[in-house]
């Protein structure tokens, strides 16, 4: 028979395999935080989340058709410096709090599914975000608690303030961009929670106050919980160039579709996505390729074994709301299909091609973003010939392309975004980069690529 803990309350754990999972009222997505005595990751490799699934002792599982995820943890697998790991739930609409619905109850049980601990959590509110309890080390053994701590700050501010953060190796001067960065959003997003020495009030029973390492504090009441729960920081990570640097950008203008050729696109220049004649396009596929570049040696010429990773990043204003990437081939609602990975840039055409359905795409969909980030950190001077092109997917003819200048020293880039103004849907071209080697690591820094024109 399972115990029943209220907030701040814990207990033991005796098996060395337990289960996390939940009982739900609300859509909802499970993650863990693996972070040290001092409450932060030891880098983003101790968050695991929907896209990057695995941890160092925690591993993410799907859970059946309808049903959340859950978090198995092989507790001797945990590595030693790492003192607790804080599960966390987060709203699928992060438009909505735990408010309107009944309490989510956390499960902890061992790996042959027998209940050890339930947590039901009350007294939530406008939060859309909860950390729910932490399995933690306490003199030689691993207990749980039931935390319980609300958190209305966005996504991207939670696991910012428990140190994740993009590849802080110092970038190239802002000068050895092709062109300056994008402008940043007329509507400046709300300001997080410093990261440093984050501080928590201690729970109200002094016998189950947390260990060292506190949890990050809300935010102001007044701020807006946002909607899709992945915000754009305030800034760029430490060490990338901040889009003041330079002038922002006069965009190219905007140019037509025609039936007779596709248009080439200069970086900047936007194009209405509707047919010579006034049809709007429904059904659109946006391809994009890359070749390595050959390089000569002792033996003859050779090509590095580059691999790059198209996706769409969805954005309900500000706010992701989801990825279709190699890990996740689709949108949830179905509207973007990614074709699959391309793991070397070899051959000629499309490297990969994502489908989008325009009639299909929610109505607080306002952005889709198409970003190429290098999983094994090779920069954009080892690719040459990059490009991205828009098809008509009903009639397959290409209707625009925009070819990147190369030689830039960044191992992520913005190529183009499709968007929405008023009743169309218009495509800019970018051609911005930034460090990141996967879309996780790229989420936080695309805030700036989503100002209106």
């Amino acid at each position: 028979m399972s115990a029943t803990l209220a907030k701040g309350q814990n207990g033991p754990l005796a098996v060395s395999d337990v289960v996390i999972s939940l009982q739900l009222t609300a859509p909802a997505d499970l993650s863990a935080l693996l972070v040290t005595e001092q409450g932060k990751v030891r880098t983003d490799a101790d968050f695991v989340f929907y896209n990057q699934p695995s941890g160092p002792g925690v591993d993410l599982r799907p859970g059946p058709a309808g049903q959340a995820a859950s978090l198995a943890v092989s507790l001797p697998s945990v590595p030693a410096d790492i003192d607790q790991i804080r599960a966390v739930i987060t709203l699928d609409d992060a438009t909505s709090n735990f408010g309107r619905f009944g309490p989510p109850t956390a499960i902890v049980s061992d790996a042959a599914g027998n209940r050890l601990f339930e947590y039901r959590i009350d007294g939530l509110n406008a939060e859309s975000i909860v950390i729910a309890l932490e399995l933690y080390r306490r003199q030689g053994s691993w207990k749980v608690r039931a935390v319980g701590q609300g958190y209305a700050g966005g996504f991207a501010a939670l696991v910012t303030d428990h140190g994740v953060q993009v590849d802080d190796s110092p970038a190239p001067a802002a000068a050895q961009q092709a062109a300056p960065p994008q402008p940043a959003p007329q509507q400046a997003p709300p300001a997080y929670p410093a990261q440093s020495a984050p501080s928590y009030p201690q729970q109200p029973a002094p016998a189950y106050a947390p260990p060292g390492g506190g949890y990050p504090p809300p935010p102001a009441p007044a701020q807006q919980p946002p909607a899709g729960g992945y915000p754009p920081p305030p800034g760029p990570g430490p060490g990338y160039p901040p889009p003041a640097q330079a002038a922002p950008p006069q965009p190219a203008g905007e140019v037509s579709l025609s039936k007779d050729h596709p248009v080439s696109l200069q970086k900047g220049q936007r194009v209405t996505l509707r047919k010579e004649g006034g049809a709007a396009l429904t059904f659109v596929k946006m391809g994009l390729g890359w070749d390595p570049v050959r390089t000569r040696g002792m033996f003859g010429n050779r090509t590095v074994d580059i691999d790059l990773d198209a996706s769409v990043c969805l954005f309900a204003d500000q706010n992701l709301v989801d990825v279709a990437y190699y890990g996740q081939l689709s949108s949830k609602d179905g509207s973007v299909r990614h074709q699959g990975d391309n793991l070397t840039g070899e051959g000629e055409g499309d490297d990969e091609m994502i489908l989008v359905d325009l009639t299909r795409i929610p109505a607080h969909i306002s952005t889709l973003l198409f970003i190429v980030t290098s999983y094994k950190g090779h920069t954009f001077e080892q690719v040459q010939n990059a490009f991205c092109r828009l098809i008509d997917g009903t009639t397959n003819g290409e209707l625009a392309r925009y070819t990147l200048a190369g030689g830039m020293p960044f191992t992520a880039m913005a190529m183009a975004k499709v968007y929405r103004v008023g009743g169309d849907w218009k495509m800019q071209a970018l051609g911005e980069g930034f460090q990141a080697k996967h879309p996780g690591e790229a989420v936080p820094q695309l805030g700036r690529f989503l100002g209106r024109d």
